[in-house]
């Protein structure tokens, strides 16, 4: 295979040729194969918009593959000690370690992202590996004093585990197989098509670890690949990363193919709310980490509506404005790039619509509303990052999820009226309140309708905190956590008589 022409001068253009210019495959059954017929499909470099790697297009039969051998590994591995699976998935996150720079490289070229941010996911993508083979002795069961029999409970794993989630935190999100590993799963992982290699490079990292059919990757342009993965009937648990309405989606095919346990952790229109009484700067700053424009919004967790007292509005936008126009937009590679682009044109041409809505709508955009100023993002798929005020908290731009760099600023008078907008939409992922009264952020906290809620912080995520939501914003128990890792096992009661 001939190795993809990168766009010249770029930093590090032949280590990130060579990289990408491998002879991609899926792993199956301990084997990395191409996809049965042959075929692939192209992947491209969303800042060059040139195709830099060709990767095997998976098929429905790929899937039955991948499944059975899954399948056919469970009992042995569901026989090795907890201990033993591990200290497999340390293995594991060492070589994760070891190669950590150039996964890293991988969602830059891939997905877009900052540099300095792909190696932050890889950080976290250890730290939750790393958190999940030390929860290994934490799969309890109970005595229950019921008679004056022997009553007890076991965990057991739950079966062939999938594995689906979406291009903005790709490595990491793969390295997430780790909790079902821990718990006796084998798994099928099926990576993002917008932003594949570096779950595809995972694999070949995973296939030097576990034995064979214990972890097996599958990914195919289409939607065939994860609907015959959920309606395989061999599949018995299903966790799944990305938007809602594909969330609901999986849920229908789910219900359809079988009896199967599902989790969604799926978008959110998120709220932070800034009470008069709050520090300024550090709210300002909260609200620029908080909507995520380091990857150009495209995160389910950003708090892309700022709710502010009126009192404090416009000190607020104004120093919001002033951050965001401080920021470094530049080529995901340099090293002190601020934002990325958005995945692909169809997301660049959603952020763009979106803002024509807002403008329909009456909103105002303070800062950004396009492409940067610069020749050199003529033709780029990176949206500026954009403060919209004057924005009516019914709008579309203030209650639907747009997965891009829109932050969209709504004035508030009262408790009640901010909490009342915070709620007034379908999600409930996450929300922010900042104020220095202990009493109104443990009030207000406690009354919004979301999973997970900082008060005077924003954005950042901890070890072992359980993270997810509510109403739209997923179903079927917290990730992140050991909560996420008993998911993937089911409780057996056994009554010895006496």
């Amino acid at each position: 295979m001939s190795v993809p022409e990168v766009r010249a001068p770029r930093a590090r253009s032949a280590e990130i040729a060579a990289l990408v210019g491998r002879d991609w495959r899926l792993l199956i059954g301990g084997a990395l194969v191409p996809a049965t017929a042959g075929a692939t499909f192209s992947v491209s470099d969303p800042f060059t918009q040139e195709v830099i790697a060709e990767v095997p297009d998976a098929a429905p039969a790929d899937v039955d593959r991948a499944v059975e051998a899954a399948a056919a590994a469970l009992p042995g591995w569901r026989a090795t000690t907890a201990l033993r699976r591990a200290e497999l998935v340390r293995q594991f996150a060492d070589l994760v370690e070891e190669h950590g720079e150039e996964l890293a490289l991988l969602d830059t070229v891939d997905a877009g992202s900052p540099i300095s941010n792909a190696r932050f996911d890889v950080e976290i993508a250890l730290g939750q590996m790393r958190m999940y083979a030390g929860f290994a002795l934490e799969m309890k069961g109970a005595t229950i004093p019921a008679s004056a029999n022997l009553h007890l409970t076991v965990r057991e794993p739950v079966g062939v585990v999938a594995k689906i989630f979406p291009y903005n935190h790709p490595l990491m999100f793969a390295c997430r197989m780790a909790a079902p590993l821990v718990a006796g799963n084998p798994v099928v992982v099926k990576p993002p098509e917008a932003a594949p290699l570096s779950t595809l490079r995972l694999a070949e990292l995973a296939d030097q670890v576990f034995p064979p059919g214990v972890v097996n990757v599958v990914v195919g342009d289409g939607p065939e690949v994860p609907d015959r993965i959920v309606r395989h009937p061999a599949v018995r648990r299903i966790g799944f990363i990305g938007s809602e309405p594909t969330g609901r989606a999986i849920q229908r095919a789910a219900a359809e193919s079988g009896v199967k346990q599902v989790t969604l952790e799926l978008g959110g229109k998120n709220a932070m709310v800034v009470f008069e009484d709050a520090d300024l700067e550090k709210a300002a700053a909260g609200a620029v980490a908080g909507m995520n424009f380091t990857w150009s919004g495209q995160s389910c967790g950003s708090n892309s509506r700022l709710l502010v007292h009126r009192s404090l509005h416009d000190r607020l936008v104004d120093r919001v404005v002033a951050l965001v126009e401080a920021r470094t937009v530049a080529d995901p590679l340099t090293e002190g790039s601020e934002q990325g682009t958005m995945i692909n044109r169809a997301q660049f041409d959603k952020s763009m619509a979106y803002l024509d809505v807002a403008r329909e709508e009456g909103a105002v955009v303070r800062t950004g509303g396009g492409r940067p100023a610069g020749e050199e993002f003529a033709d780029s798929l990176f949206v500026a990052p954009t403060v919209l005020v004057d924005v009516a908290p019914g709008s579309r731009i203030a209650r639907e999820e747009v997965f891009g760099p829109l932050l969209s600023v709504i004035p508030f008078d009262t408790e009640d009226e901010a909490v009342a907008i915070a709620n007034s939409v379908e999600y409930g992922l996450t929300g922010s309140v900042w104020t220095k009264d202990l009493d109104r952020a443990v009030r207000v906290a406690r009354a919004l309708e979301a999973g997970f809620v900082w008060v005077n912080g924003s954005s950042q995520h901890f070890l072992n905190v359980p993270y997810g939501g509510v109403k739209a914003s997923g179903v079927g128990g917290k990730e992140e956590c050991l909560e996420e890792l008993l998911s993937y096992t089911e409780e057996k009661v056994i009554n010895i008589m006496v």
